[in-house]
């Protein structure tokens, strides 16, 4: 499955943060919405990721101060990224080297959608299931 397969079922809306918003704003924005990470942006550039983790970071190394600071000095900078046509193995890839769970889509130079850990489990996990099925149809009509 590609990419572009997963954004066609979920979605293509990203939620977006400025960089000089504070983290407390990222933090209410992830609370409000249900979701683990923003993608920090100045018009169309994309500048990075802040996800609950790097709050949760913000919090360990710099105490309640954290919440007054802006998202664009903890955000992760040196984002991956990937494209619709891309692979479901290239992403799992991509997130086990980079040690990330959200990867902003590209199409371009341009934000087309995002894809979390949680897409690529749930959508693994339809692939094995469909691979177990079809096994056990072709060994019950083999038998």
């Amino acid at each position: 499955m590609s990419i572009q397969g997963i954004l066609y079922e979920k979605g293509t809306n990203v939620e977006t943060i400025a960089p000089d918003m504070s983290v407390k704003d990222a933090a209410a924005r992830l609370h409000e919405k249900n979701i683990a990470a923003l993608v920090a942006t100045k018009g169309d550039a994309i500048l990075g990721i802040i996800s609950e983790r790097d709050i949760v970071h913000a919090l360990a190394s710099h105490g309640e101060r954290a919440a007054s600071m802006k998202v664009g000095d903890i955000l992760m900078r040196d984002v991956a990224t990937v494209a619709p046509e891309d692979s479901l193995r290239r992403v799992m890839g991509l997130m086990t080297r980079y040690r990330t769970r959200h990867l902003p889509v590209l199409r371009g130079n341009k934000l087309v959608g995002i894809v979390s850990i949680g897409d690529v489990i749930k959508h693994r996990l339809e692939d094995l299931e469909l691979e177990t099925n079809v096994l056990r149809d072709a060994y019950i009509a083999a038998h």
